[in-house]
């Protein structure tokens, strides 16, 4: 979609450190983390956000949270834990309209979180 940042991460356009890539998603580190992991996970098509998804995105979504525990596991914080968090509009806190999966960790998260 023209304007989207992170499908100008998707396209090259805009460089990006890429930790991941899969069939039909794309992990790369968060410019802003807001833990010592924080990568984001998106699919490579866009979607808005969690709100666009339905029973035909069922793959798609299976195919993230396995990405997200990929970069876990490469990070090595799949066994001392990790968050996994997705924002759906501003006042959820999404920042960037393209569907994102965070992965946080490597330390101990705190609730409520916001």
């Amino acid at each position: 979609m023209a304007g989207c940042l992170f499908c100008q991460i998707v396209s090259g356009d805009i460089e990006a450190a890429v930790v991941h890539q899969g069939e039909s998603t794309l992990a790369f580190r968060d410019i802003n983390p807001q833990a010592p992991v924080h990568v984001l996970v998106i699919p490579t098509e866009h979607l808005t956000n969690a709100g666009e998804l339905t029973r035909d995105h069922a793959d798609l979504l299976a195919e993230m949270v396995a990405t997200a525990q990929w970069v876990a596991a490469a990070e090595g914080i799949d066994q001392s834990g990790y968050r996994l968090v997705m924002n759906v509009g501003a006042d959820g806190g999404q920042t960037v309209g393209h569907l994102h999966l965070h992965v946080l960790g490597g330390r101990p998260m705190t609730w409520p979180p916001g």
